[in-house]
């Protein structure tokens, strides 16, 4: 866990290669912050818990609290960009003489395990409460709206053209639809271990692979 002097910075997707130890810690206190409040919210619900309690439970001051968030409600972003993050990643590191399609729809086997960890289980957890939680699952669709865009930057970078044209934001709808879709099912199913998230994941793009090609 990061101490409370640690300072918030701006937001982002998955990168690659390792970030400075400055931009690590403050992952991790936005990570230790989400995983209060979602413990949090479970126990209590949304509008019983109070930032102040995020806060206490995170082991940081409100006030640092508040540099990292805006609303009690935002503090759980960094545990719902999990697998879009683990998906960008790997989108941006495919090589370039192979089609995209085949990173995020190749073999089962191929397809990299998700993370396991306190963060897939949190994810879970997180899930689960957008179903009952308005303002959670206001966040949870906009989390994807804004991963969207990153999703057509990508693939329009690939192809050579511009994340505004027609066919990178089909394709970027059509994958991020499929990853909000495939998370959800993971969640609400028996089996919620991280592997069976990657399994969910997989079919999931496999169901829509016609409309990811390129």
């Amino acid at each position: 866990m990061v101490g409370a002097d640690a300072e918030a910075g701006s937001g982002g997707g998955a990168r690659l290669g390792r970030p400075p130890l400055t931009e690590r810690r403050k992952a991790a206190t936005r990570l230790e912050i989400a995983r209060a409040a979602v413990r949090l919210f479970a126990e209590r619900g949304v509008a019983a818990t109070t930032a102040d309690e995020i806060a206490a439970a995170a082991g940081i001051s409100p006030r640092t609290l508040w540099r990292y968030t805006s609303s009690k409600e935002l503090c759980v972003s960094p545990l719902l960009t999990y697998a879009l993050d683990f998906v960008t990643a790997l989108m941006r590191s495919w090589p370039r003489d192979r089609q995209l399609v085949e990173a995020v729809v190749g073999p089962p086997s191929a397809f990299p395990d998700m993370p396991a960890g306190p963060e897939a289980e949190a994810l879970r957890d997180l899930v689960l409460l957008t179903r009952t939680e308005p303002g959670l699952r206001a966040v949870w669709l906009q989390v994807h709206h804004d991963a969207e865009l990153v999703f057509a930057e990508v693939i329009a970078e690939r192809a050579g053209r511009g994340p505004d044209d027609l066919e990178p934001r089909m394709q970027a709808t059509l994958l991020n639809s499929t990853l909000r879709i495939a998370v959800e099912q993971w969640a609400w199913s028996a089996d919620p271990r991280p592997h069976s998230l990657s399994r969910t994941i997989h079919r999931a793009l496999a169901i829509a692979r016609s409309g990811l090609s390129g």
